[in-house]
């Protein structure tokens, strides 16, 4: 019952309520300053400030003891206890206008932090929606549906083409390609065949397979990966605010120089007034401000922040850590490379043939064929015959020439020799880290045709900007060595860590971390989603990226534009300079009225009205330097 009429009271209607009486209040100040603090409106019975006091008041002060009560050791002096001593203080001389103003611009602060840190979670729901409900165990003979829950290590699980796996295991029978992408990220499905292993969540996209269960339940992939985004979450505690760690030395300070001034002037109105100038009611304010003015600049720019606490971290991060698939790449296959080994055969003809040839194949390396001959307006035959040998090639009869695409160890499978020739060609091809189709004619190998995922124009750009703001860049993937290897040449990264798991990836995180480094994570996929949470601070690429990576992520870029990483890191350091100086500012302003109070020129009435007039100019100070920041930083 108390929280609820906290939470009302501490609520934005009754916030700008306060606001009205305390202005009512200082209308009969500002005509006659000489009124003293008891001056209030004569058509009201009472004074207006009393308003203020109750609804901002009764929230400073329950927090002040929720902290006395709760928080350990120092951390039980907190700003909000200050303020309220300062508050008690005023009233006890009839001041109330000082009163009220003091808990009425704490209650704008906090309001202002508020807005700047309230965000959704529900990345955990969606990941928690990936699990299998049910899996098709075989026993006896025959197949049953069971609830995942009830499959056990040892059970032998049949998979259907289209179907998610429901637990890890290792294939016993049948070949296929899988999915994996929730796993490790990687863009091309991975052949599988019999006494490979599969991970539960993972997509069967063709053959029928059996597998043997080896981990289920709560000891799967899957839900490892769950957890460890779960701990991730918990691991975050939101940062304590500026004013809350220095209030640890304010109030003893303030009641140290209040109680000094009142022994040495024997006047109360002079500790009273140092007491109200010294809440650092300015230095409250200016975190949210500025962070808020900052998240408006940015979202005009596709750039979505989530939190206050995200934008001050990007402004001391010295490292950023990139997933490749969908980040640093489109996360789509390209034919990248068509060569002929015929004389007679040109690249034209090449690519009609293996395109007609894979124009039935369910296979993403054939639809991609398929869509670059359609693209170059290459006109396809239907085969007149079509077999298919899952996760390894296929036949095709185009114009009566028989054709035969696949691997090498398809076409070694049917009689086709790669001879030493061809190696150097598939060598470089795997060097860049591209998928090779082999296509033969007549037992020959006439051809191959390369494919690659396709890097986004401006990542090299960006990682150029960012070294030159001495930010350093690491590539953490799952794909392979060779492909990792090959996209952080394109684009200038030195620092790369191929074919790791969604685990590994934390783990090098946590390495970078505990050297001293302030690392920022960007990806797109599930499989990120625990190192996203990991990091010092994330960002998902929010157009194309799975909606678990955004909702895990502190920050999304809606256009998957990656030249808004410098943008954002510009803007997040001018931010936390702006701040800096604002706290500056307004410690600055304390001290000058600490001063001014002992040489009692100003009176508690006064001293309220400076305080409130440096509040204000911290306040416009933080609001519109991260605009013109950003105009800066954006052109």
């Amino acid at each position: 019952m108390i929280k609820k009429i906290n939470d009302f009271l501490a609520g934005l209607p009754m916030t700008i309520i306060a606001g009205i009486f305390l202005l009512m209040d200082l209308v009969p100040h500002l005509a006659n300053p000489s009124g003293g603090g008891n001056a209030h409106p004569s058509f009201l019975p009472f004074d207006p400030a009393w308003v203020t006091v109750v609804i901002c008041g009764i929230p400073l002060l329950y927090l002040a003891v929720w902290r006395i009560i709760h928080n350990p050791g120092i951390r039980k002096i907190s700003s909000a206890l200050l303020i309220c001593i300062a508050m008690f203080a005023a009233i006890a001389i009839g001041d109330l206008f000082a009163a009220g103003e003091v808990v009425f611009i704490m209650a704008v602060g906090a309001l202002l932090e508020e807005a700047t840190t309230r965000r959704a979670k529900k990345g955990l729901k969606n990941l928690l929606s990936l699990a299998p409900a049910k899996g098709r165990r075989l026993k006896d003979g025959k197949e049953e549906m069971i609830p995942a829950e009830k499959i056990q290590p040892g059970d032998i699980l049949r998979i259907l083409p289209g179907e998610t796996v429901p637990a890890d295991g290792i294939i016993l029978r049948g070949e296929t390609s899988v999915d994996q992408s929730v796993m490790t990220g990687e863009s091309l499905p991975v052949d599988k065949s019999a006494g490979e292993e599969v991970f539960c969540g993972t997509i069967n996209c063709f053959g029928s397979v059996d597998i043997s269960v080896t981990k289920a339940g709560e000891d799967s992939s899957l839900q490892k990966l769950i957890r460890m985004v779960q701990d991730a979450e918990n691991k975050q505690a939101p940062t304590q605010r500026l004013a809350d760690k220095a209030a640890s030395y304010l109030v003893p300070v303030a009641l140290l120089i209040a109680v000094l001034s009142y022994v040495f002037t024997g006047n109360i109105i002079t500790a009273v007034t140092v007491l109200v100038v010294f809440c650092p009611c300015a230095l409250v304010l200016a975190t949210p401000t500025a962070v808020m003015a900052a998240i408006g600049q940015a979202t005009r720019h596709g750039v979505i922040i989530k939190s206050g606490e995200a934008l001050e971290k990007m402004g001391k991060v010295d490292t950023i850590a990139f997933d490749k698939t969908g980040t640093l790449t489109y996360g789509r296959l390209n034919v990248s490379d068509i060569l002929s080994f015929d004389e007679k055969v040109g690249e034209a003809e090449l690519l009609f043939l293996a395109a007609s040839a894979e124009s039935r194949s369910e296979h993403p390396l054939g639809k991609a064929i398929v869509t670059c001959a359609r693209e170059k307006n290459v006109p396809l035959t239907e085969p007149s015959d079509f077999r298919m040998t899952t996760g390894r090639g296929i036949f095709a009869r185009i114009h009566d020439r028989r054709l035969l695409c696949g691997n090498e160890k398809f076409l070694a499978k049917n009689g086709v020799p790669v001879d030493d020739g061809i190696q150097p060609a598939l060598q470089r091809l795997r060097a860049q880290g591209k998928a090779s189709v082999l296509v033969a004619e007549n037992q020959k190998c006439i051809g191959v045709i390369g494919l690659s995922d396709v890097l986004r124009p401006e990542a090299e750009d960006m990682v150029y900007c960012l070294s030159a703001m001495h930010i350093r860049s690491v590539l953490l993937t799952g794909d392979s060595k060779q492909a990792a290897g090959y996209f952080a040449e394109q684009t200038g990264i030195t620092s790369v860590c191929p074919e790791l798991l969604p685990e590994e990836k934390v783990q090098n995180i946590e390495n970078l971390q505990s050297t001293g480094y302030t690392v920022c994570m960007i990806g797109d996929g599930v499989n990120d989603a625990p190192a996203l949470k990991a990091a010092d601070v994330s960002v998902a690429m929010g157009s194309m990226g799975s909606d678990i990576a955004v909702e895990a992520a502190d920050i999304a870029l809606m256009s998957d534009n990656l030249a808004r990483i410098p943008y954002l890191k510009r803007l997040s350091d001018v931010t936390v300079r702006t701040i800096k100086f604002c706290i500056t500012l307004s410690m600055c302003i304390n001290f000058a009225a600490i001063i001014l109070s002992l040489m009692q020129v100003l009176t508690p009435t006064t001293g309220a009205l400076v305080h409130n007039a440096g509040s204000c100019l911290v306040v416009l100070i933080a609001a519109f330097s991260p605009q013109a920041a950003s105009a800066r930083v954006s052109s």
